[in-house]
């Protein structure tokens, strides 16, 4: 039996760096969206997207390394 060989993983990095950032980058934008309608809400957004980061950061970093 033969081992399979793995070609080229750029997409891949480019997936799970898109998975780290993205949701976060996004989640900042909505809070700075409604920060002057509703502060109370932006700031759930900011913190829900910290959070996503440093958990994503850990976990798909973990993958990458």
């Amino acid at each position: 039996m033969t081992a399979l060989e793995v070609g080229n993983l750029d997409g891949l990095v480019a997936f799970f760096v898109a998975i780290m950032v993205g949701p976060p980058i996004l989640m900042a934008i909505i809070g700075f969206a409604i920060k002057k309608s509703s502060p109370n809400g932006a700031k759930v957004c900011f913190i829900i997207g910290a959070l996503y980061l440093i958990i994503g950061l850990g976990i798909c970093g973990t993958l990458l390394s």
